[in-house]
């Protein structure tokens, strides 16, 4: 079903050509546009048109797009000046345009279109009506010839109007638009649309909707346009544009004509205003009075109504939103509420303010408007001005001090106590509503001519709020500098614990506040004093530290015992810690580095364990304080792997403030050398396997054999610490991977694995460890090695741990059993062929017995034998 209806609609598909849904109804004198495409159809995508006209009966041939030839005698003339001509729009759509139509050109229009289709299917011309109607729109403005001009203030109202009429017999509508061209374009202001809407243009919304804007139809067939509060963007040309509009057939509005007329020439003139404060700069005495007068200038006439308001900034640049408002006064002359400051109409352009108790300086200036009203009753805003700033100087009565700094308590040694004490003397004119703060300074001394800036400490503001700087923030809140006010008159500073740091020049600042109205204090003065030096001469501290050797010879097993003593000059009361390091040698793998921190003993006496990894000896190393500048180390039970350089690290320490300790200096001393002569044996290891190319799925036997030379040792006094390693690649360029270990005490550790191949590590003689790897994979390849830790028993029965010994590594190679990798499929293949076969020969044998039989009759022929040519 869904196939035959597939090649129904495939069948049923052809070309179709269209032109607009008649009767196109078009005014005389104007030009008609009339569209024709085509669809659906097959060939090249560009497509030719024909057109062709009719009054009554016959076709008159007017233009072709493909054959010059075309064009009838009666319309040669036309199509040659172009009054008459086709224009392209896209490959498959042409437009018949026709200028300055007439009622000659009134008839039907049929457009076709050259076949190009395989099959002639579908339509392929088109016809349209087309009735031409008299002129019958008349647009009109002022009873002058020519636009009237217009001169306007700004904020004026004024109407402009037009009329427009039609007598169209046919029933069409008017679209009537005011418009405005302030320079070379037109921009629509309001229009009354041709389905009777109002439609404001994108720049008069608001005003549209705030009233400003208006049309209105009157009697006689006019427009009015209102436009109130006029300002600098409604000066221009005003035109009023009218189009006639008609239903179509298909019930779309088409414009049929458009008239347009312009109106006048509106000139808006700006309002000017001047504002001036009458007097320059001012310099009046604290608490006076201060008189300014405002004096504003306008061209304006009629009616209007000023407005004022009288600001204070502290700056001449300061923004409007930035300035304090001290009155104001609206258009109805009403005055904002003020105790101190009052505002009089001295005349008609004259205000003056007057400030009672004067107490800051800076700038004041005033701000007037101007408002006239509107038709509504309502009033509008028509210019604005600010003055120029009057800097107004009030001089006030400084009170007179002195400022004396001094110190009562003075370093001698760093971490003694510093205090200063800041006094005011010599107060004179110190009033109620005075207070007095102080900054504290610090000047490092510089032995060069450089200039040191002043670092702030500490400052206090009009609230005795205390503000810390930078330098001094976290020792004041740790509480090693206290800041404080002994007496009315005194300030101190403090610092707990000097440091070298705090070494240079100190000054204060006494800063003088007097009290406003308002309760908020203004600062009036600031006195610096005489600077101070904090200084102390001081010495490089010194620190020696000697480390001693108890027993000069000892054996494996004993205890190692030194001593390090310390001395020390220059540091006041020091505390030592004491760190113990050891330089193993560089064939010890288990220290790549060389250094080892052993243990440490803190200036609190507290011992702790650094770097010291052997779990079967965690008290095998003591260090203990034998005095205040004495102490010592001890390792139990040594072993050959302990030798080495042994060292004391000590840091001293002196005591800074709060109960902390700072670090002072630090030393290092002599080395103590672990050297254990002995004449045991030597062990060697070496990897062996006798089939090193091995295939996948097999067993790999690896051997690692230890053999000993020297001193033969009995097999009880020997353990082995065996450890299996695998480097990944051919030249051993990449990291080992540890595969598997067995211990002294025989337990056997494995590391993951990723495939599905399994190990196994065991023992198999006193001197041979075997690593199995079961079920090999491609990926078991590569270099193997083994890692052996021996351990001998000495003759008093300890266990002493010898250096570790590294295998040369052996390379496995896993190769890849092409024949068993193949069996199996090639088993297959053979199989199914001869399944296959077999059954083909069955269908075949049983297609030719049964299914294609045919019985054919022969004719009997007759045999005769042939003769031979010797009995002929």
């Amino acid at each position: 079903c869904v196939l035959s209806l597939f090649f129904c609609l495939a069948f049923c598909r052809g070309r179709v050509v269209r032109v607009p849904k008649g009767p196109l109804i078009r005014v005389v004198g104007t030009e008609v546009m009339i569209p024709c495409s085509v669809s659906d159809y097959d060939g090249p995508s560009e497509q030719n048109f024909d057109w062709e006209f009719s009054r009554e009966t016959d076709f008159v041939r007017i233009v072709s797009t493909w054959d010059s030839t075309f064009t009838s005698e009666e319309y040669q003339k036309r199509v040659g000046h172009g009054d008459i001509k086709l224009r392209r729009s896209s490959n498959d759509a042409v437009e018949l345009v026709i200028r300055n139509i007439q009622p000659t050109d009134q008839g039907r229009y049929k457009c076709s279109t050259p076949s190009t289709d395989a099959t002639v299917q579908g339509n392929y011309d088109a016809e349209v009506q087309v009735k031409v109607i008299s002129d019958g729109l008349s647009v009109g403005g002022s009873k002058a010839r020519s636009s009237m001009s217009l001169r306007l203030s700004e904020g004026d109202s004024f109407k402009l109007r037009c009329s427009a009429i039609t007598t169209s017999p046919e029933h069409t509508h008017l679209h009537v638009t005011w418009q405005i061209k302030s320079g070379s374009t037109w921009r629509d202001i309001l229009s009354l649309t041709h389905e009777g809407k109002f439609q404001p243009g994108p720049a008069y919304e608001e005003r549209y909707r705030n009233g400003d804007i208006r049309l209105d139809t009157g009697a006689n067939d006019t427009y009015r346009l209102s436009v109130s509060q006029a300002s600098s963007v409604d000066g221009g040309t005003y035109r009023c544009l009218v189009s006639e509009w008609v239903r179509g057939a298909d019930s779309s509005w088409q414009k049929i004509q458009e008239k347009s007329v312009e109106i006048a020439n509106v000139a808006i003139q700006r309002t000017a205003l001047d504002v001036v404060i009458s007097t320059s700069n001012v310099s009046v005495t604290e608490r006076d009075s201060l008189e300014l007068t405002c004096n504003i200038t306008t061209d304006r006439s009629g009616i209007f109504q000023a407005e004022l308001m009288w600001y204070f900034s502290a700056s001449p640049d300061d923004t409007l939103s930035d300035a304090q408002v001290l009155l104001s006064m609206d258009r109805d002359s009403v005055v904002s509420d003020s105790t101190l400051i009052s505002l009089s109409h001295v005349d008609r352009n004259s205000y003056r303010l007057l400030v009672r108790d004067v107490e800051d300086s800076g700038y004041y200036f005033c701000q007037a408007a101007v408002w006239v009203p509107l038709h509504n009753g309502s009033w509008h805003k028509v210019v604005e001005r600010i003055s120029a700033p009057v800097s107004v100087v009030v001089t006030a009565l400084e009170p007179d001090y002195e400022v004396f700094l001094n110190a009562s308590k003075t370093p001698r040694f760093s971490d003694d106590p510093t205090e200063l004490n800041c006094r005011i003397t010599n107060a004179q004119d110190t009033e109620a509503n005075i207070r007095f703060t102080v900054s504290w300074y610090y000047r490092q001394r510089l032995r060069s001519d450089d200039v040191v800036t002043e670092e702030l400490l500490a400052t206090m503001d009009a609230d005795w709020t205390l503000l810390l700087g930078d330098r001094s923030r976290e020792r004041t809140q740790n509480g090693e500098i206290i800041f404080s006010k002994k007496a009315v008159d005194t300030f101190s500073l403090r610092i707990q614990w000097t440091s070298e740091s705090d070494r240079g020049d100190y000054f204060c600042v006494i800063s003088a506040w007097n009290r406003h109205r308002n309760n908020s204090w203004v600062k009036s003065k600031d006195v610096t004093s005489a600077s101070v030096s904090i200084f102390w001469a001081t010495q490089d501290y010194t620190l020696t530290v000697e480390a001693v050797k108890l027993k000069p010879f000892f054996v494996a097993g004993h205890t190692f015992e030194m001593t390090c003593k310390v001395s020390s000059k220059n540091i006041k009361t020091p505390r030592y810690s004491v760190l113990i390091t050891a330089e193993k040698p560089l064939t010890d793998q288990s220290n790549p580095n060389g250094t080892t921190r052993i243990i440490s003993l803190n200036q609190d006496s507290v011992v702790r364990l650094e770097d010291w990894t052997d779990q079967t000896r965690v008290d095998g190393v003591v260090l203990e304080k034998v005095q205040e500048n004495e102490f010592r180390y001890r390792m139990y039970q040594t072993q050959i792997s302990d030798a080495g350089l042994y060292r004391c690290v000590v840091t001293a320490w002196s005591p800074g403030g709060g109960g902390m300790w700072r670090e002072a200096v630090n030393g290092l001393s002599n080395p103590i050398q672990i050297d254990f002569q002995t004449s045991g044996p030597v062990f060697n290891v070496s990897v062996h396997s006798d089939n090193p190319t091995i295939y996948q799925g097999e067993l790999a036997d690896l051997l690692c054999i230890v053999t000993t030379e020297g001193m033969a040792l009995e097999p009880d006094d020997m353990s082995f610490d065996v450890s299996w390693f695998a480097v990944r690649s051919f030249a051993l360029d990449r990291e080992p991977v540890l595969l598997a270990s067995l211990d002294r005490r025989g337990i056997v550790t494995q590391s993951r694995r990723n495939g599905s191949s399994d190990l196994s590590l065991e023992r198999i003689s006193p001197l041979e460890f075997r690593l199995r790897v079961h079920g090999c994979e491609d990926h078991d390849f590569g270099n193997h090695y083994c890692v052996v830790t021996p351990w001998v028993r000495s003759a008093t029965g300890v266990w002493q741990r010898e250096p570790d010994i590294k295998a040369k590594p052996i390379f496995l190679s896993v190769k890849m059993d092409v024949l068993n990798a193949f069996k199996y499929p090639l088993l297959i293949g053979i199989g199914l062929a001869t399944v296959i076969g077999l059954l083909s020969c069955l269908i075949g044998y049983c297609s030719s017995r049964w299914c294609c039989k045919k019985e054919v009759q022969e004719t009997r022929r007759e045999r005769r034998r042939l003769m031979s040519m010797e009995m002929d």
